[in-house]
């Protein structure tokens, strides 16, 4: 029963994205509209996350290991602490909760757009897009509801998608991962981090529909300023907490051997402050449009990068997860971003040929913009250095 209605409410939430995203896209133009009914896919589409999420949590509380995840990812004798934070502590219960985050972050901004706001009408399309492909991806390949229908040694050895199946229930659960209760951190780090990951979504959503509605200036800079900032705070207090926690639990950084899954949350960070610094630049001075634009599409892209190394399987660390078909999807997903971002940048790349030049790389601009590459140059650097193992494996 909690299945099914956990399913069903993926399912709702799938649904309402793909209504948001046709609405917002048909709005983006429009003089006039009914925001309204943008609202209304908006809370939908948050109804139907957050009752997945209550009925995972509800599932893995009262030890219902006829749910295959449950099964696989907690036990009896976990700690109430770490049996909570075990919703989203393994694969498909992580990307339940990003798929809440977002959800969250789209209602909030559906609640500020107006009659006439075609600007944010279509950033919510943006986010209805982005919100097909998890919902999509929960109710496929990373199902968290799916039901176990044969036990082997005290564990699921087969499952089925569908929640009405006929289930079995192994005796006793697995438990998490022993590094996944031994720190309190565990509750704390992923949610943070998530919240920073998936705020970029909404700059990167305003920028698109600036882009595709062919809006010169910097607007949508001014709409997102706190929404950057805010996803920027969370992203560092995320980074931060997980530094604290691997050096508790393990005596060190990840940092300090090249841990992949740190390097993943790091380069969206230095990416995303680069876009922070620049931003201020345009909003005042009217330059580096350009480049702001590919600042935000190149840190929404590097959350996908780094969520696709740590689910992937193509890197081994202490804390990414197993291999999976997820990680095909996401490959994909980054691809059709990167293609479409930059190919409506390159179709719109004439609205902001004409922005204002630095005067000068000794002014107060052209520090901004030298501080800018820095922090691209590093960005790059910690890339190579995270992908040059697995590219020279590839070949080799």
């Amino acid at each position: 029963m909690i299945a099914a209605i956990g399913y069903l409410g993926i399912l709702a939430a799938l649904g309402a994205s793909v209504k948001l995203a046709v609405d917002g896209v048909r709005k983006s133009r429009a003089t006039t509209f009914d925001a309204a009914r943008l609202r209304r896919d908006a809370l939908v589409l948050l109804v139907g996350a957050a009752v997945a999420m209550v009925a995972l949590e509800v599932a893995i509380l009262s030890h219902d290991f006829t749910i295959e995840y449950v099964a696989d990812n907690t036990a009896r004798t976990t700690p109430f602490i770490f049996l909570l934070a075990s919703g989203w502590a393994a694969l498909e219960g992580s990307i339940v909760l990003w798929g809440v985050v977002l959800a969250g972050f789209g209602y909030l901004v559906a609640r500020r757009v107006g009659d006439d706001d075609g600007l944010g009408a279509g950033a919510l399309g943006v986010i209805g897009m982005v919100s097909v492909f998890w919902f999509a991806l929960m109710a496929t390949t990373a199902n968290p509801f799916q039901i176990c229908t044969e036990v082997v040694s005290g564990a699921c050895s087969a499952s089925s998608w569908l929640p009405v199946a006929s289930a079995v229930a192994p005796a006793e659960g697995l438990g998490p991962n022993p590094l996944l209760q031994n720190h309190i951190l565990m509750a704390v780090h992923p949610p943070m981090l998530y919240l920073g990951y998936v705020g970029f979504t909404v700059p990167y959503a305003f920028a698109m529909s600036a882009m595709w509605r062919g809006d010169q200036g910097s607007v949508w800079l001014d709409r997102t300023h706190r929404w950057s900032v805010v996803a920027w705070t969370f992203l560092t207090f995320g980074i931060v907490l997980g530094g604290w926690w691997s050096y508790e639990v393990l005596g060190w950084g990840g940092y300090w051997a090249w841990d992949p899954v740190e390097n993943a949350a790091i380069l969206p960070w230095l990416v995303g402050t680069a876009f922070l610094h620049s931003a201020v630049v345009q909003r005042k001075r009217g330059m580096l449009q350009a480049w702001n634009l590919v600042l935000i599409i190149s840190t929404f892209a590097l959350t996908i990068f780094g969520t696709f190394l740590t689910r992937s399987g193509t890197i081994f660390s202490v804390h990414s997860f197993t291999q999976s078909p997820v990680g095909p999807a996401l490959l994909a997903f980054l691809g059709v971003v990167l293609v479409a971002s930059f190919g409506l940048f390159a179709w719109r790349s004439h609205l902001v040929a004409s922005a204002p030049r630095l005067e000068s790389l000794a002014s107060r601009e052209g520090v901004f913009l030298a501080n800018n590459l820095l922090l691209t140059l590093f960005a790059f650097t910690v890339l190579v250095g995270t992908m040059y193992p697995i590219i020279l494996e590839t070949f080799s």
